[in-house]
């Protein structure tokens, strides 16, 4: 039987004690039925991973001590995806899980002409990449950033290797043709249902943003974001 895996920001080091989240507690000792002794894991979403001992169940306030430590080494290569919000909220969150389990380092939400929705709740979003993070059993969160501009997003953008994709017919290259090791990050761009407009699409070409095709099928907005994280995350 695996070890249960929890999420708490605020860990100390080694030796130490901690007294849980309620959300951690409660499913310890209500679900689990964990007792005294019972081993858990916990991580920081910072690349640590905390093995812990249960000192006092309480399904309030559970109090562990932190027997070890491991680090889990971080992707050489910070991989960002940009992806419009979208009409059907689901889809985006959708979109939140897979990304996070790919291993996405960032999730940057965006509004663009053609974005019909633009309610984005940060409390529930950032429950849904945790609880991904966790069921994939990594110890790195992924940055999760409120909904900006697109005009905005493109014109601060400082990644070393900025990507678009579009549905437009111009020529362009793969991901795998113009992905590179020697940037040390990349940023993608997703537009929404109905895509970006010309002008948008001419704004990110002017500010550096190369055009990428995704396959030859035309993609839901939410696919194509998990087909792009997949291309670029995975090797």
């Amino acid at each position: 039987m695996s070890i249960p895996y929890f999420f708490e920001q605020n860990i100390s080091g080694i030796s130490s004690q901690i007294t849980v989240s309620e959300e951690t507690s409660k499913h310890c000792v209500q679900v689990l039925r964990m007792k005294e002794g019972d081993v858990l894991q916990l991580t920081d979403g910072k690349g640590q991973l905390f093995k812990a001992s249960i000192l006092h169940p309480d399904k309030r306030a559970t109090i562990v001590l932190i027997d070890a430590v491991s680090i889990q080494t971080a992707s050489p290569q910070k991989i960002a995806v940009c992806l419009s919000l979208l009409k059907n909220t689901s889809r985006f969150e959708w979109f939140l899980e897979k990304a996070t389990e790919i291993g996405v380092g960032c999730i940057q939400p965006m509004i663009s002409a053609r974005t019909e929705h633009t309610r984005f709740r940060m409390d529930r979003m950032k429950g849904i990449v945790q609880a991904a993070m966790l069921q994939s059993q990594q110890a790195w969160l992924p940055e999760l950033h409120e909904p900006v501009s697109f005009r905005q997003l493109v014109s601060e953008s400082d990644y070393s290797q900025k990507l678009i994709a579009h549905c437009e017919n111009e020529t362009k290259n793969t991901i795998s043709q113009v992905k590179s090791a020697s940037h040390p990050n990349c940023q993608i761009l997703i537009g929404p249902e109905g895509d970006f407009t010309q002008e948008e699409i001419q704004l990110a070409l002017k500010n550096g943003y190369q055009p990428v095709s995704l396959g030859n099928t035309r993609l839901r907005a939410e696919t194509a974001a998990v087909v792009a994280s997949s291309l670029l995350v995975i090797d």
